[in-house]
């Protein structure tokens, strides 16, 4: 049981649930939401939800990536609250869904970056369509390997283009094997709804091209449409403003948490410039695929996802469960 403090600051009752639904914004695979939360008097507990892990991620390794990310939505909110919250990771090694221990206390004010970076959560989105025609805002990569190394990983830009070109290559060869994969095209089908669905989970029909779009510059991109005609977005073709890698120091599950709050964070940043990201994702389900882009990249960590960026200003997100979905029952004694 984790120890809570002192000095931990009461959580208000009544922002239980705006903490929750900020952390439940963030992106995860398939939109399949697969995270937990238990709220006590002083601290919050963030769990996976393993009925909502994909069948064909055995490890786990997409799942908790997905729940790093929204680990990030739930610090963010926490400093709207004046909290700086202390994270432990895994604190319970006989509960192994238990992902992570966050207690309140007082910190200093939002800095004028993270409210601005709270303002963009209800309009980031994994961008799948077509991005506006320019470049990205200056200096913004720049702030965005900052944001990326401020979670202990590395958002490593790919501008020699026979570097993107073997990327581009590695990339649609997985995406072309992972794809034809009965298994993997079920899982599709299961997380994917048709533009009239009130299903508040999966990737609706507005959020996917019906083909997917093909130009040199741009990774592969998974086929969400599986030739059923569903996706109403109209095929992009244009190149993207920027390509990057995300990568951490090891591939551990700890690494995997990491990775997922260092991409939203970086999400978020570029969000409030209203530059949004396709995320290629597919790929490194592969650890074979990790291994040799990591060769390819010559760094030293372990590549977990391949990002490109361009502006996109629309406000369109992708649905949300209702909070209470999301609560599990508070333990008596343990706060």
């Amino acid at each position: 049981m984790c120890v809570v403090s002192s000095s931990a600051v009461r959580i208000p009752d009544d922002r239980a649930g705006y903490l929750v639904a900020t952390a439940a914004r963030a992106p995860s695979v398939h939109n399949t939401q697969p995270w937990l939360f238990r709220v006590g008097l002083h601290s919050i507990e963030l769990l996976c939800d393993p009925r909502r892990k994909l069948l064909v991620d055995p490890t786990g390794r997409e799942m908790l990536i997905s729940c790093g990310a929204a680990l990030f939505g739930l610090r963010l909110a926490m400093r709207c609250l004046g909290y700086k919250p202390s994270v432990r990771l895994f604190p319970d090694p006989a509960r192994p869904d238990l992902l992570a221990h966050l207690v309140p206390r007082l910190g200093p004010p939002m800095s004028r970056t993270e409210r601005e970076m709270l303002r963009a959560v209800p309009h980031r989105h994994t961008h799948r369509g077509a991005f506006e025609p320019g470049p990205l805002p200056p200096g913004l990569l720049t702030w965005l390997q900052a944001e990326a190394l401020a979670e202990d990983a590395a958002l490593v830009l790919v501008r020699d283009w026979p570097v993107h070109r073997q990327l581009a290559a590695l990339t649609a060869a997985a995406d072309h094997e992972l794809g034809a994969d009965p298994r993997i095209r079920a899982e599709v089908r299961r997380w994917t709804h048709g533009a009239d669905s009130v299903v508040r989970d999966g990737v609706p029909a507005l959020a996917f091209p019906a083909v997917p779009p093909y130009r040199a510059e741009r990774l592969s991109q998974r086929d969400f449409d599986l030739g059923r005609h569903m996706g109403t977005l109209p095929q992009a073709v244009d190149a993207p403003a920027a390509t990057a890698v995300l990568v951490t120091p090891g591939d551990t599950p700890a690494d995997w948490i990491r990775a997922g709050q260092a991409l939203h964070r970086v999400l978020l940043r570029a969000a409030t410039q209203w530059v949004s990201a396709t995320l290629h994702t597919q790929p490194m389900e592969s650890v074979i695929i990790r291994n040799a882009i990591r060769r390819e990249l010559a760094v030293l960590g372990m590549p977990q996802v391949a990002l490109q960026f361009g502006l996109a200003r629309t406000a369109r997100a992708t649905v949300r469960r209702p909070v209470d979905e999301f609560l599990i029952p508070a333990v008596p004694s343990g706060g």
